[in-house]
């Protein structure tokens, strides 16, 4: 594996679920702290932030603090501001775990969040991660009618904390 990409999924436990850690209540961590203890250099870091196709990390204004923009088993605010979602959003899964869902619902596991998308080709690709990939459409604009709050992400994931069986078009 490219040391990069390594060193990238490396960053995204140590950003969003190193219970180890002391995070500010903000979810930052100090760019120090990967640097004396975790192998990474500034210019690494830069490199990881920079070229990451999700956006999934943010610096502090002055470069001394960085964190995951979301995905956080650990219990942090990172600042989200409830938006209104589009109509349709779309959630990328594995078509094995289709069953479940549509009885379940789709909950957030061990993260803050359930993860949407607003396009079917980003869903798609979240998928792939999983297995065969299979697209759920979501009725976004009903539960945000129903008073369901709903996040965006600053990389452009729409964030809730569930989503019923109720609110999924395709069954």
């Amino acid at each position: 594996m490219n040391d990069i990409i390594r060193k990238g999924k490396r960053l995204a436990f140590l950003l969003r679920h190193d219970e180890g850690y002391q995070f500010d209540e903000h979810g930052w961590r100090e760019v120090s702290d990967l640097i004396a203890n975790h192998g990474y250099t500034m210019e690494l870091l830069d490199e990881i932030v920079e070229t990451n196709n999700k956006k999934r990390y943010e610096y502090s204004e002055d470069k001394t603090k960085i964190r995951a923009r979301q995905g956080h088993s650990i219990n942090v605010d990172v600042e989200l501001k409830e938006t209104t979602p589009p109509d349709i959003l779309y959630h990328g899964t594995a078509k094995t775990s289709v069953p479940a869902i549509l009885k379940e619902g789709i909950v957030k596991g061990n993260r803050l969040h359930v993860h949407l998308s607003q396009t079917e080709e980003t869903a798609v690709n979240v998928g792939k991660r999983h297995g065969k990939p299979y697209v759920l459409r979501i009725n976004a604009k009903q539960m945000f009618e129903d008073d369901i709050m709903f996040y965006l992400s600053n990389n452009g994931v729409w964030l809730t904390y569930y989503v019923s069986p109720k609110y999924i078009i395709d069954k």
